[in-house]
């Protein structure tokens, strides 16, 4: 536990170290990183067993029905499909303006991630209604 905690601190720190003392081209860098790394965690839970939103929602509800598990299932691919978007066009931002970097990487991403979140938010209460999921 001490380790991980270490371990983002010594991270926390590198970037704020990089941003101060690198040039802006290289701080550019940073959504992409970010993106890759959520993408990641998503696309490589989607072949185990246990996905990664499966483990938050059996740690929020406990054990999950079987639509439940189908339904998280299929969020984990959306969720990675989202990042990997997200991802791709952080990457493209790179290469452009730095206005069009700040607004995608400031403001559009988190439009769109926000607009997810709500999607999929009402979606589930829909579905628990329905008893469905």
């Amino acid at each position: 536990m001490k380790l991980k905690f270490l371990v983002s601190i010594l991270i926390t720190l590198s970037v704020i170290v990089l941003f101060h003392y690198t040039q802006i081209f290289l701080v550019k860098f940073y959504p992409v990183c970010a993106n890759l790394t959520v993408f990641l965690v998503f696309f490589i839970s989607s072949f185990k067993e246990e996905t990664v939103i499966q483990k938050f929602a059996k740690a929020v509800d406990g054990e999950l029905s079987e639509g439940a598990l189908k339904y998280t299932r299929n969020l984990t691919y959306v969720w990675a499909g989202l990042t990997f978007f997200n991802f791709v066009a952080s990457l493209v931002s790179v290469f452009m303006s730095t206005k069009f970097w700040a607004l995608y990487n400031g403001l559009i991403s988190y439009v769109l991630i926000g607009t997810l979140f709500f999607v999929e938010y009402i979606v589930r209460i829909v579905l628990k209604k329905k008893n469905i999921i």
